[in-house]
């Protein structure tokens, strides 16, 4: 089992870099789903998802993202022309801040969502405390 032990204020000096090791182009779309989803989900169900309850095209050029229901994790699914990447980030001490919109289909810009991915709650602009880590194992 993969864990991590925080580090706030206990001396140690076992910096990570901050934020994504990757960023999106600036000419996709990007899509969230409103509701929290069973994180049992995978890619099949995810694609059906996208077709069926956002009414969106799954090959589009586009970025759709998914919540559980603690919003500690996230799952971004995107179509590249070969495939379908399925990727997953997980919080461990703090939550995602999933924008509160009344549409069941919420549409953020490419920089919005590394805001989002990297803690900051888009609604009040407020990110998350800096967190340090020492090891993983």
């Amino acid at each position: 089992m993969l864990w991590a032990r925080h580090l706030a204020g206990h001396g140690d000096d076992c910096r990570v870099g901050s934020g994504l090791m990757f960023r999106f182009d600036h000419d996709l779309r990007i899509y969230l789903h409103r509701e929290p989803i069973d994180f049992r989900a995978g890619l099949n169900t995810l694609v059906t998802m996208v077709e069926q309850s956002m009414h969106l095209d799954p090959l589009a050029r586009a970025v759709f993202g998914f919540h559980n229901r603690k919003r500690d994790r996230v799952k971004l699914l995107l179509y590249d022309r070969a495939g379908f990447w399925l990727m997953l980030k997980r919080l461990e001490v703090d939550r995602f801040a999933w924008p509160r919109r009344q549409q069941a289909v919420i549409e953020l810009t490419v920089d919005q969502l590394h805001l989002l991915l990297d803690g900051v709650d888009l609604d009040a602009l407020r990110p998350h405390p800096a967190r340090q880590y020492c090891f993983t194992s």
